[in-house]
């Protein structure tokens, strides 16, 4: 084989998947093979190094220390004032109240959807199973305003349908929006575990001569155990952080995760309101703990029990069973489409429940809106750059190097998932003026991209995991340091995982209120807030047609990043033949 067939992947023996992943690694480290004797061996670590320290520096500036701002700044006669007050007290039973509900509901919902689903082979099971996927994908305040329009003094299901004069306003409304909204959450979780639940169980408990009912309950739902205690506490740490939602939704129904915005902006108080998300942030921290604890235990015990299905054919669920959670199915997901006919119908009436006239007024006044519609675009879309970034390097270091102070950036980089938005906020507002820095963009960008890194961080981590380290071997034998090695083979390979982080970290972004509430300025305004001042101003038409352009622009950005990594997989593949 001549010198030059090598240098250009000719006549390998291992295929084109081998002259593909040679013609991969080999560009950047041809030229460094030759000369890596003469290259010091220092030279290899000192951007390694360079990049951890900048990584820890940028982790310890975002997180650590604005949340030691918030430590420090109440003092002791703001938490006398808190724990002595009948109000305060109150609220705290109302978030231990809304957590619980909220959280059993969810979790109770998004795991007989996802029964239905996976293993009761009903009809539209496909259909079913995007539903609650499209709805992650919306920006979140959509639950809340749509909540409004179809159950409000004016909605369409209360007053149009039914003729009620009720309100849904407090415990109650919160409680079925909050469902609403999180369920997907547990399905997306309990689907994946009622995948990995080994054929060969419920198989040998057939043979014993077990019914389908008695199989789901006896065998497939402790199987799943972990992943549902996982998705509720997942969930739970949401539920304390949620703010858009209590915001419309809860009426006089107080909870921590407002009271803390309501304090400083309402009655300006910055001692109360950093007691107040400093008590917040207790169960949140201690729900995060769990939530690791149990995700570690559910993936080592599929990880011994997991076997191979045996070839005999799957038992279908009575047919009383499927009729009744199609039934259950479809009435979610006919609450979900309705969520979003409600935006897009509201957005076309003069006045939502009262005025249904035709008028496409609401949106030809979206011009007015254009720099929060834009703020709101592109600050996302530079924070989930930025956020994915920094979850890569963080997964990499954590992962896939022996640098110290490893677990420093593990704890740093998964401590905004247990934070609630609203106090994460505050924290950046009080750093800020601490060092006086009043630049509200910076912020606001900042606050979207520590916020919503730990779920890129648990993403990438997921995708790292399942690359072989033998590729870090044998990239390094040709010369290749460890950055060469994230940039030319470890990134390369988790093109899909990350652009998912890169969508999540987005549409979170886009619809965020809590984490930013406190950070906008006449200067920076976002989509998000305006369309919340609507709602709570009335102007139900105005509000729906901001949200429908948003979302709009939302799954247009998306779908042009999902044709952009369509283009480069098939220039890939074709480089390849």
């Amino acid at each position: 084989m001549r010198s030059e067939d090598l240098e250009h992947g000719r006549s390998l023996p291992c295929g084109r998947s081998g002259v593909s992943l040679f013609r991969a690694i080999r560009t950047p480290f041809a030229s460094r093979t030759a000369n890596a004797a003469a290259t010091p061996p220092n030279a290899f670590f000192s951007k390694t190094h360079f990049l951890y320290i900048a990584v820890i520096f940028v982790l310890t500036a975002f997180v650590v220390f604005p949340l030691g701002c918030v430590l420090i700044s109440p003092r002791a006669k703001d938490f006398v004032s808190v724990f002595t007050s009948s109000v305060w007290r109150t609220a705290m039973l109302n978030t231990l109240l809304e957590c619980v509900c909220s959280t059993t509901l969810s979790v109770l919902t998004g795991y007989l959807f996802a029964y239905a689903v996976i293993k009761a082979d009903i009809p539209f099971k496909k259909i079913f199973g995007f539903i609650p996927v499209l709805h992650l994908m919306t920006p979140p305040f959509v639950g809340g305003l749509s909540f409004i329009l179809l159950f409000g003094r004016q909605g369409f299901f209360t007053k149009t349908l039914l003729g009620l004069d009720v309100s849904l306003y407090g415990f109650r409304g919160l409680l079925i929006a909050q469902v609403l909204c999180f369920f997907p959450i547990a399905y997306l979780i309990c689907a994946q575990v009622l995948k990995r639940v080994p054929p060969s169980l419920e198989q040998a408990a057939r043979a014993m001569g077990a019914s389908k009912a008695r199989i789901a309950l006896t065998v497939t739902l402790p199987l799943c155990a972990n992943g549902i205690l996982s998705a509720a506490l997942f969930i739970a740490v949401s539920v304390l952080s949620d703010f858009g939602n209590p915001m419309i939704v809860a009426g006089r129904f107080r909870v921590l995760a407002v009271e803390v915005y309501t304090q400083l902006t309402g009655w300006v108080s910055a001692g109360t309101s950093c007691v107040l998300g400093i008590i917040l942030v207790l169960p949140s921290v201690g729900l995060f703990v769990a939530q690791n604890h149990f995700m570690k235990k559910q993936n080592a015990k599929f990880a011994t029990v997991g076997t191979k299905a045996s070839p005999l054919p799957e038992k279908k669920s009575s047919i009383i069973t499927r009729v009744l959670l199609f039934i259950f199915c479809a009435i979610i997901s006919f609450l979900i489409l309705a969520q979003f006919a409600s935006i897009l119908i509201g957005s076309l009436q003069k006045l939502w429940g009262i005025n249904t006239a035709f008028t496409t007024e609401h949106f030809k006044m979206m011009g007015k809106y254009s720099r929060e519609l834009f703020n709101s675009i592109s600050f996302a879309f530079i924070a989930a750059i930025f956020s994915t970034i920094l979850a890569s390097l963080s997964v990499f270091f954590v992962n896939r190097t022996s640098l110290p102070c490893k677990k420093y950036l593990d704890i740093c980089v998964q401590i905004p998932a247990a934070v609630p938005g609203s106090l994460f906020g505050l924290a950046l507002s009080l750093a800020s003026n601490f060092l006086h820095i009043h630049l509200s963009a910076m912020m606001i960008v900042i606050a979207m991209t520590v916020v919503f890194m730990p779920f890129s961080y648990r993403i990438i981590s997921t995708v790292f995991s399942q690359i072989k380290t033998t590729l870090d071997d044998a990239s390094c034998s040709l010369g290749a340091n460890k950055i060469q090695v994230l940039g030319t083979v470890l990134l390369p390979l988790s093109k899909g995982g990350i652009f998912s982080s890169f969508i999540y970290d987005f549409v979170r972004g886009v619809g965020t209120i809590s984490s930013v509430i406190f950070l906008v300025s006449f200067k920076t305004p976002l989509a998000s807030i305006k369309i919340l001042n609507l709602a709570e101003q009335g102007e139900w038409g105005k509000a729906a047609a901001l949200a429908t352009v948003l979302t709009a622009l939302t799954f247009g950005v998306l779908l042009a990043g999902r044709l952009v990594m369509k283009l480069g997989k098939g220039k890939q593949n074709y480089l390849s033949l």
